[in-house]
């Protein structure tokens, strides 16, 4: 009997001892290089396995910082990530930008200030140009709000996707055709572009050369800049209107404030950005994060 009662004292103690098991953020992720990249096809399995570009290079420095949680990645289309939210389940992303709408079914915080790299651009076929750009002021920057009223042209967005709040009241005023795209959207409409299906769509430049170099056609299409896409706003992060996506992005938020608060600042920027950060990149992340680690949460 006392042997028995000291076997069972000896279970009840190990399963005292063992740690509750690690709470999991689930992920969306898309394929959008150089942004967020999958390898060989597929999404990412691990942090170790996340790419280094904007999007996912932030994630991989973050994420480490998190040991608390396990992180999941599913690939999920704008249009899945908001039905399993409604539905009351629970995911995170960090390449949804804010809107009005979103923010009925999702929460969210703050990352870093807008990069160079996250200037959204006209995008057209080299033999187009001419043909869409007529008329460009002398500072080079297209209009969007007067290319919308050229009936003549064709422009085909991604259903689901915001672009910013200035381009986005431009759009609102228009009827744009909208093309439901998968997790891998990068390729889809680009490819549609390349083929003459529209005249022109709006794209990070830095996703186009990415995308020129993979198919191996670089100077087939052309970005230009727009006026309107200088109000790309902060770079955000969002989970679930749920009561587990509160906890998460709770625990994001905090995570991002130790990060800014760390005081060798410079280590983990070039894990992330190594050698591409521009100088006025770095003035404004550094402003960014100072009061980052000054101020308290920052959740919408």
């Amino acid at each position: 009997m006392r042997r028995w009662l000291a076997a069972a004292c000896l279970v009840a103690s190990a399963a005292q001892a063992e740690p509750p098991p690690a709470e999991t953020i689930r992920w969306v992720a898309q394929d959008v290089p150089p942004h967020f990249s999958f390898v060989q096809g597929k999404p990412p399995r691990t942090i170790a396995e996340l790419g280094r570009g904007e999007v996912d290079g932030f994630m991989r420095v973050l994420l480490a910082r998190m040991p608390e949680f396990r992180h999941e990645f599913v690939e999920a289309s704008t249009a899945r990530y908001e039905a399993e939210s409604r539905r009351g389940e629970t995911l995170c992303s960090t390449m949804h930008v804010r809107t009005p709408a979103r923010s009925e079914w999702l929460y969210f915080s703050h990352l870093y200030p807008p990069l160079i790299s996250r200037e959204i651009h006209v995008i057209v076929r080299r033999e187009a140009m001419e043909k869409v750009a007529q008329g460009r002021p002398p500072d080079g920057r297209l209009v969007l709000a007067e290319l919308l009223k050229r009936q003549e042209l064709r422009l085909l967005l991604a259903r689901d996707r915001a672009f910013g709040p200035q381009i986005d009241k431009q759009l609102t005023q228009h009827v744009v055709p909208r093309l439901a795209v998968g997790a891998q959207l990068s390729g889809q409409l680009l490819d549609m572009l390349r083929a003459g299906r529209m005249d022109y769509t709006l794209e990070y430049p830095t996703v186009v050369k990415d995308y020129l170099d993979r198919v191996g056609d670089p100077g087939a299409l052309i970005a230009l800049p727009v006026a309107e896409g200088l109000s790309t706003p902060l770079a955000t992060v969002s989970c679930s209107r749920t009561p587990e996506g509160r906890r998460h992005i709770e625990a994001i938020d905090a995570a991002v404030r130790k990060l800014a608060a760390e005081p060798n600042r410079e280590a983990w920027v070039r894990e992330w950005r190594g050698n591409r950060a521009e100088p006025q990149d770095m003035k404004r992340l550094n402003a960014y994060m100072d009061e980052r680690a000054r101020g308290g949460p920052r959740i919408e």
